[in-house]
């Protein structure tokens, strides 16, 4: 099954991302980057998004990773845009698919990463994917990747 990355950080090379290497070592994974990939806010519509072509890429995928940094007490913007703009368009399309999330950030309190968690559940559960668990840090990466 293929594995997606997507990258909520604007640093495409920056602690999200090698933290999503250390749960995907030994396999292979596309990434898709929302730093430079636009996906507008729910109800926009503009020429330049992006969105149904990670859409695609997100119903080709067997196992979907999302990341990002920890922002304002939650993830980035990127992330909240993407998940909002799934609510309608992805129904019945991502069933059976797996899904893990890496939030990081330099001290997040147990509060934050509960909160991210819980949204990335109820994510899942809506589109009817099983949620695998979240790694904020190298540990929880190296753990959480035995059920990759």
């Amino acid at each position: 099954m293929s594995i997606l990355f997507i990258n909520a950080s604007p640093n495409p090379n920056g602690t999200t991302a090698r933290l999503a290497a250390q749960l995907l070592v030994g396999h292979v994974y596309e990434t898709i980057e929302l730093g430079t990939t636009k996906v507008y806010d729910y109800g926009q519509d503009f020429a330049d998004d992006r969105f149904e072509e990670v859409a695609v890429a997100m119903r080709a995928a067997g196992t979907i990773v999302m990341g990002s940094p920890l922002y304002w007490h939650s993830f980035s913007g990127m992330l909240r845009n993407l998940i909002d703009r799934c609510y309608g368009s992805m129904e019945g399309q991502l069933n059976g698919k797996r899904l893990f999330f890496i939030l990081q950030g330099s001290a997040p309190t147990r509060e934050q990463l509960a909160t991210a968690e819980w949204t990335m559940e109820r994510f899942a559960g809506l589109y009817r994917m099983s949620y695998e668990g979240m790694a904020s840090n190298a540990v929880e990466a190296k753990a959480l990747a035995r059920r990759v």
